[in-house]
């Protein structure tokens, strides 16, 4: 049996040579954000997400820590974290599944056929539940907005620009906004 440091080296290698684009996080290989694209013929498709995997020291024992980091409108993903309330992934996880499975399967089904009897996102759930073509539509309104390549590319260069400033540029900057730029302040 291989060790479990063997294990997730192997498939972390296997998903970085897959056609996944995977960016190490702090350069190490128990972090890192996987692009994750919609699956076809569903209302996700054309999307592009951004997704943080945190591999656990006992990997493949104890299963990954998925999120989404870019917005996605789903009844099992958390609006605001990106967490992803799946069975699979948080409950029935077994050590012959590997990253592949999650980015190949699991999500895409995730996606496909989503449960709005156990929401994460209540909102979500219950327009499915009332309106299945509003959803759908309200899906795509994100996909458009959250979720594609060029939105994910902004988002990139907003946080990247944002770790470059230091708190004193950030403080000085905060100085030089007027009264009148200030949202919600009252006339003297």
């Amino acid at each position: 049996m291989s060790s479990p440091s063997k294990r997730r080296d192997m498939d972390v290698m296997k998903l970085m040579m897959s056609d996944y684009i995977v960016e190490p996080i702090n350069d190490g290989i128990n972090e890192f954000n996987v692009e994750f694209h919609g699956p076809k013929e569903s209302p996700y498709e054309g999307g592009v997400w951004k997704v943080r995997v945190e591999l656990p020291d006992a990997y493949p024992y104890k299963s990954p820590s998925i999120g989404f980091l870019n917005k996605i409108f789903h009844p099992n993903v958390d609006e605001l974290s990106g967490s992803v309330c799946l069975d699979v992934i948080n409950q029935s996880w077994s050590p012959m599944f590997d990253l592949l499975n999650v980015f190949e399967v699991f999500l895409p089904q995730l996606l496909l056929y989503p449960n709005p009897s156990d929401p994460l996102n209540g909102d979500a759930a219950s327009l499915m539940i009332k309106d299945k073509a509003q959803y759908d539509q309200k899906v795509k309104e994100y996909c458009d907005r959250y979720a594609k390549k060029q939105a994910n590319e902004n988002t990139l260069s907003d946080e990247s620009e944002e770790d470059e400033v230091s708190d004193d540029e950030a403080f000085s900057d905060r100085q030089s906004v007027s009264d009148d730029e200030i949202a919600g302040h009252a006339d003297p």
